[in-house]
């Protein structure tokens, strides 16, 4: 049953990724560009050019803030990553190899047999 709810909560959050994939990558574009225009306005000498990168600037951060809903995206990215930790998580069976009692020797074989 664990591993059924982990399997339907991870498809869950994959579809939710994928569904925000798209603003992930302009929203990753978006900040990559405010910092490049910021760059670029800390070396310009001029005023003019300074006012210029900041109407960029302004024109990209409003880009990059409509896609701020990506994050939903993001976390989903995380949801999908420990799921994915639980069901590698080892759920073998501690089995004491000293005893003969044939039902425990059964045991032993039986998670052999599966592993």
């Amino acid at each position: 049953m664990k591993k059924f709810l982990l399997f339907v909560g991870g498809l869950v959050a994959l579809f939710v990724l994928l569904v925000n994939l798209g603003p992930m990558v302009l929203l990753g574009l978006g900040i990559w560009l405010l910092y490049v225009i910021f760059k670029q306005f800390m070396k310009s000498p001029s005023f003019g050019g300074k006012i210029g990168w900041t109407i960029l600037g302004l024109f990209v951060l409003g880009i990059a803030l409509s896609n701020i809903y990506s994050i939903i995206g993001i976390a989903a990215a995380y949801v999908l990553y420990v799921i994915f930790k639980q069901w590698k998580q080892d759920d073998s069976v501690v089995i004491d190899e000293n005893n003969n009692d044939p039902f425990k020797n059964f045991e032993r074989q039986w998670a052999e047999l599966n592993r």
